[in-house]
């Protein structure tokens, strides 16, 4: 019995220090310098906005990229800096870096974010009216082979009928 409690309480003991060392060590030696900055969506279109976050960042903060104009950063009591970029419209497409500036640090994310282009459009081959003349002559015979092949066989059906 006093062996089952000593072990209890030793278990106890290593389990409150276990718990207890990644907060002092997290505290001691906090990461200072701005990490992690990360931009949403990954790929976007030419002309859409980008919600862009950084991690341990301190007042003032800006973002920039050869893909769009250098943007403010809110930056909140856990410093956590946020803010919404525009991609300009003739960003070259592929894969474009950030840098986001913080008093406290520089922080540069190589590939942060993919910019898409845009297919040429054009009608091709859409109507904006209806079934045209060729869709009507396919569906068309489509039927009249149903009601054929149909016809052809309920007759084979009523032939076995009478031998």
């Amino acid at each position: 019995m006093r062996t089952t409690r000593a072990l209890a309480a030793a278990g106890a003991a290593i389990a409150v220090l276990g718990l207890a060392a990644p907060a002092a060590v997290a505290r001691d030696g906090m990461n200072l310098n701005p990490s992690n900055a990360v931009a949403l969506p990954s790929v976007i279109a030419r002309g859409g906005q980008l919600t862009i976050t950084v991690n341990n960042c301190t007042n003032p903060a800006t973002v920039s990229s050869d893909a769009f104009p250098a943007t403010k950063l809110t930056v909140s009591p856990g410093n956590v800096a946020t803010g919404t970029a525009t991609v300009n419209q003739n960003a070259a497409t592929g894969s474009h870096s950030m840098s986001v500036v913080c008093a406290n640090g520089t922080v540069i994310n190589p590939t942060a974010f993919t910019v898409i282009g845009g297919v040429r459009g054009g009608l091709g081959g859409s109507s904006s009216t209806g079934a045209t003349p060729t869709d009507m002559a396919i569906g068309g015979g489509l039927v009249a082979l149903a009601v054929i092949g149909g016809g052809v066989f309920w007759m084979r059906r009523r032939s076995e009928r009478h031998i």
